[in-house]
């Protein structure tokens, strides 16, 4: 299975460390965010990774190269524009094959067992889900018997983690330009096509300079 890390984004929250440096390049714990990544991924026996850039992505590929340094082979999908999350994974879909392709956001920092996701794909994507943070305390999907759905009031819901695997055949009839994820998903849960799972262990969506902060002390206290 082939990896895809979306790190596009601007970053803008976490300015000034942005102004001048891609989000993914802002070091947790001394090491680029992206680092944790690409290693966790070559850990979990993955070879071959593409990462989609925008804002100052040049930086990204100069500083990664072609993956060696982490037993990766590296590809790189340059935007120049932000195509936002399911317009930037369509422009890269020729980079990752007709197989079904696990994508991670780079501004997360997560322990998740990506090896866990190598298992054979049953429908058009599988999310893996956390418990809501503080910042997104309505969350983003249900999920009942391993299927997810979208939350209905008064129904529990999690929040989208940003690792899911996903199959080529999502984007059928999709054209080239910026357009979301989440419409294709729901689009796919209701025809039943979405499973999922809820993670328990840590993660933190690094898009802030206090949740950057949590990072760095999830990371010492693991250590």
């Amino acid at each position: 299975m082939r990896a895809m890390i979306l790190a596009a984004g601007k970053g803008e929250r976490l300015r000034p460390l942005t102004l001048h440096t891609p989000k993914p390049l802002v070091r947790v714990a001394g090491v680029p965010l992206i680092e944790h990544h690409l290693r966790a991924l070559a850990g979990a026996g993955f070879s071959e990774v593409v990462i989609n850039h925008a804002w100052l992505g040049q930086q990204i590929e100069a500083h990664l190269g072609d993956g060696a340094q982490f037993g990766l082979s590296l590809r790189y999908s340059a935007e120049g524009e932000p195509l936002e999350t399911g317009g930037g994974i369509f422009r890269a879909l020729p980079l990752l094959g007709d197989e079904p392709f696990l994508v991670v956001n780079g501004d997360i920092l997560t322990d998740y067992p990506f090896a866990e996701l190598g298992r054979p794909l049953a429908g058009l994507a599988h999310l893996v889900l956390v418990d809501n943070p503080r910042h997104h305390p309505v969350g983003d999907f249900c999920l009942a018997h391993g299927r997810v759905g979208d939350a209905a009031v008064g129904q529990p819901s999690l929040t989208y983690s940003g690792i899911a695997v996903l199959s080529p055949a999502l984007f059928a009839g999709c054209q080239p330009g910026a357009f979301k994820l989440a419409p294709l998903l729901r689009g796919a849960m209701a025809a039943g096509q979405v499973s999922g799972e809820r993670f328990a262990g840590r993660w933190v969506d690094v898009g802030s300079h206090e949740r950057l902060a949590e990072a760095e002390r999830l990371l010492a206290q693991s250590r």
